[in-house]
């Protein structure tokens, strides 16, 4: 199955509007340190999210970032990106696998013990738990699971998969990524930390470096 680089997970969310063209935004952190773009749409139609999916995917070609949509595996076909990310009540990995490919990436979110268990044993490329902390980017009814959810979720995970690269997301900032990676995860995902920042490029690229020295830290 393909090996997924999670060290960086840029979102590029549709109310990022407001802030620039969404391509521009993933072209400008795929090239300062994301290690993987995600398009999340909650709102457009089908055919504007599939303009909106194409367009991050030529803005990005030749970084060597791969592209997943958030929640919609028929955007990523009809598009042609890399793959997808799923929640728990999105379509299942193994019905994705099976439209998608052998060679799509394919994340799920990790929320409890049972999301954990299915990451576990399905065919995934890797897993984000959270929200791990508060964060104003999305509506969440869940609770965050704090850094000891995010260790335990983690620890589940590794029992069954231990190679599954597992990112944290929700409120992750600078000063948060140290303690993330001390408990497990290989990587972060961000929206706002990012793209809200007042220098995009240099916000990505501090990012990637902390998170590089933190894994380096932890491998000790």
């Amino acid at each position: 199955m393909r090996q997924v680089d999670y060290r960086l997970n840029a979102i590029v969310d549709a109310s990022l509007s407001d802030v620039g063209h969404l391509p521009e935004l993933a072209a400008i952190a795929a090239k300062s340190g994301a290690t993987i773009v995600q398009y999340r749409d909650k709102s457009a139609s089908t055919r504007l999210m599939i303009e909106r999916a194409s367009a991050i995917r030529q803005a990005i070609a030749g970084t060597g970032v791969p592209l997943v949509i958030n929640d919609r595996v028929d955007i990523a076909l009809a598009s042609g990106v890399d793959g997808v990310h799923l929640g728990a009540e999105d379509m299942d990995a193994e019905t994705a696998r099976r439209l998608l490919g052998p060679d799509a990436i394919i994340g799920v979110t990790v929320k409890k013990p049972a999301d954990a268990a299915y990451a576990g044993s399905a065919p995934v490329n890797y897993a984000c738990i959270g929200g791990v902390f508060e964060t104003l980017s999305k509506v969440n009814p869940d609770p965050p699971v704090g850094l000891e959810g995010l260790r335990a979720l983690r620890d589940q995970i590794r029992q069954s998969k231990p190679s599954l690269p597992v990112g944290a997301i929700a409120g992750i900032s600078m000063e948060r990524i140290g303690s993330v990676i001390a408990q497990g995860a290989n990587g972060v995902a961000a929206i706002s930390a990012l793209f809200r920042a007042p220098n995009i490029a240099e916000a990505t690229a501090s990012f990637r470096k902390a998170v590089d020295a933190s894994l380096k830290d932890n491998a000790r």
